[in-house]
């Protein structure tokens, strides 16, 4: 077969799963708290991993690598703002949250809780936050279709259209069946995906090269300044360059589809055990993204190969180093990371608007 007939049965094998999964989130949901919340009972594991996956797209896979590719080390200040946020989130607002849901009239959803804790009887703000969400989220979904779209056609030389029809109909698929559960079942395979790709790409590619040393040498004959935190020249940062890329993390404290998630613990006691989970995973996936990209700068270096387009760093790496039916389950990883984060906002927007 063909590389890109290994491709596609990766890629089909993929969305069978999930959709399996998606079936069997079916079978587990009796109620409508199952539907929305997963009955409140979701494992720390599934929480932190199920959070993770729907919190990081496309991003971890393709932005950040390519981020490092174009400019080097200096990158590596957003992946820490993300980190500090993240585990704040899980710090502070998880066992809180989980526990004061419940305690709100056992609201299920973001609108609900924020009514029911201020007490307010207009219900103005519930409308309010509903709103906010069916149309950020709205816009945040209609993006990863539009990366769905754009994957294909720069993996497969598909078409654009078809390809982002795909993505969106198997997302919707088993979200539309397995609701919250089958969205943070399938979040938890996702997640593992996307997991063993970016630790798996970085140490075949250092093999190739040869070592550590080597690899080192290359990133620094292609840019003195890769290796700098602080960067060089026009890539150089300023202190308020590095607080805009850690000030991403605040945003970890607002979004409903990782949030979402600390509602749905079998109890806030958990919270801690999913944190560091949920930690480990997000701090070892960093690595694996950010040694991608710096990797990846000796790698088409010393082999003489252009990237024209940095963010398919993790993708052609994946493509040049290993067997053409593994890769594709690499070009599976980036699929799952535009799917998991769909899948979540689907479920939330659904709930906010019901």
């Amino acid at each position: 077969m063909t590389d890109q007939t290994w491709f596609i049965v990766a890629l089909v094998i993929y969305f069978a799963a999930m959709i399996a999964i998606g079936v069997y989130g079916a079978l587990k949901t009796k109620s409508h708290e199952d539907y929305m919340l997963g009955g409140r009972n979701l494992p720390p594991a599934v929480a932190a991993l199920s959070a993770g996956a729907s919190d990081m797209s496309g991003w971890l896979v393709m932005g950040l690598p390519g981020a490092l590719y174009a400019t080097g080390l200096v990158e590596i200040w957003l992946a820490i703002g993300l980190t500090i946020g993240a585990y704040l989130n899980w710090k502070l607002v998880a066992p809180r949250l989980r526990a004061y849901t419940e305690i709100a009239k056992n609201s299920i959803t973001v609108p609900s809780f924020l009514s029911n804790r201020t007490r307010d009887n207009t219900n103005i703000l519930r409308i309010a936050a509903g709103i906010i969400i069916l149309v950020f989220f709205t816009l945040y979904v209609s993006s990863g279709m539009v990366a769905g779209g754009k994957f294909f056609v720069s993996s497969f030389g598909g078409d654009y259209t078809v390809g982002m029809l795909i993505i969106a109909g198997v997302t919707l698929l088993y979200t539309l069946f397995g609701g919250f559960l089958g969205a943070s079942y399938t979040d938890v395979v996702q997640g593992l995906l996307m997991f063993a790709a970016l630790l798996i790409v970085p140490v075949l590619a250092i093999v190739s090269i040869g070592d550590l040393a080597e690899v080192a040498e290359g990133i620094r004959t292609v840019g003195a300044d890769n290796l700098d935190w602080f960067g060089g020249g026009l890539t150089a940062v300023t202190f308020i360059g590095i607080i805009s890329s850690l000030a991403w993390g605040l945003g970890y404290f607002g979004q409903p589809h990782i949030i979402v998630r600390f509602m749905a613990l079998r109890s806030p006691h958990e919270a801690k055990v999913a944190r560091r989970i949920g930690m480990g995973w997000m701090i070892l996936s960093l690595i694996g993204a950010v040694a991608v990209g710096l990797i990846g700068i000796a790698w088409f270096s010393i082999k003489g190969i252009d990237l024209p387009d940095p963010e398919t760093v993790t993708l052609v790496l994946a493509q040049n180093l290993m067997h053409p039916f593994v890769a594709g389950l690499v070009l599976s990883a980036v699929v799952a990371a535009i799917m998991s984060t769909m899948s979540s906002q689907m479920i939330v927007s659904s709930s906010a608007l019901i």
